[in-house]
């Protein structure tokens, strides 16, 4: 692990020299990862982006078949309207007007996290262990897609349980869901507009569904392009730091949200809701880091949250974080 400004500068060493690397981004940004990927093999790291992965599938065959149990221990709901109630205040205050509110859950599950790994299903996925950290994620949404000059952001913001009736049509009229979603999205193009020229919305509200070992979920989405400015062209450190903590898990404006968060959750995040990703000399592929269990020591924790608005309501929003503790293995 090195410092911010040694590891922006050998990300940009990296991308201009056409070298190939993995690079994990806590969301403190206070201890960020970027090897090689001729340097991996010495590392415990496993990861799967978009397709891209560093394993054989046939690993997965040396575990042993069974089915998925998880046992999930939330916060009351009092401690979590505690928390709510003071992000409420200051919304009411005009400080934030969205904001990611996210806990720790303990869980038991009687899958080893890197059997998670191998047997989850998900777009992106990541499996860590080193001497002080030890987690796996299973993440639906993209961070940035970088390729030919342009940059393509996904946000997600909005879910609902797909197997409600009329479920797609329910979510797209949610006056809160969509006014969370019009607020990230913004949100996105004010951090694209740093770095890129010509920023657009190509689609703005799409759905589409994603698995669970309870059924599934119907989640918005929207996406969002720009142009990358010549002067950043081969400095993909700078693109990211300028962008960094991603817009979807920290809230607008994103500043002073910052503040709230952590005067609110009152714990570091550490690597979860930062980004992780890969470049292969010529794209950059890269996702944010939900979906997300830890292990410390014998226990074992998944993080899970959700953006608050002033329309938001606490039962609801508590019900959506404990919802979100999820395995995608069926």
């Amino acid at each position: 692990m090195i410092s911010k400004p040694d590891f922006i500068e050998r990300m940009n060493f990296y991308t201009r020299r056409g070298i190939r690397f993995l690079f994990i981004i806590d969301y403190e940004m206070e201890f960020p990862v970027v090897l090689k990927l001729s340097e991996l093999n010495g590392f415990c790291i496993k990861y799967f982006i978009d397709g891209v992965k560093n394993y054989n599938d046939n690993i997965s065959n040396i575990f042993n078949k069974k089915e998925l149990n998880i046992q999930k221990h939330p916060i009351s709901f009092e401690v979590y309207k505690k928390a709510f109630n003071n992000v409420a205040l200051n919304q009411k205050n005009g400080n934030s007007y969205l904001l990611n509110l996210t806990f720790k859950t303990p869980i038991e599950i009687n899958f080893g996290l890197e059997e998670i790994f191998y047997k989850s299903s998900s777009r992106y996925k990541l499996y860590f262990k080193d001497e002080e950290n030890e987690f796996v994620l299973f993440s639906p949404e993209t961070f940035i897609n970088i390729t030919e000059g342009k940059i393509f952001t996904y946000p997600i913001k909005g879910t609902i349980d797909a197997n409600i009736p009329c479920a797609e049509e329910i979510l797209l009229n949610d006056k809160k869901e969509k006014a969370e979603h019009l607020t990230v999205v913004d949100l996105l193009r004010n951090d694209l507009n740093i770095v890129c020229k010509d920023v657009k919305v190509n689609r703005f509200c799409f759905t589409y569904k994603i698995k669970t070992n309870f059924g599934e979920l119907l989640q918005m989405v929207s996406e969002i392009e720009g142009r990358v400015k010549p002067n950043l062209m081969y400095r993909l450190g700078d693109i990211l730091f300028n962008m960094l903590p991603a817009g979807s898990i920290c809230g607008a404006p994103k500043r002073q949200t910052l503040e709230i968060i952590k005067e609110t959750e009152l714990y570091k995040r550490g690597y979860y809701t930062g980004v992780f990703g890969i470049y292969d000399g010529k794209n950059l592929k890269s996702s944010v880091m939900i979906r997300f269990i830890e292990k410390k020591g014998d226990d074992c924790f998944y993080r899970s949250g959700g953006g608050i608005t002033v329309y938001s309501d606490a039962k609801k929003e508590y019900d959506e974080m404990v919802e979100k503790i999820y395995v995608p293995i069926y």
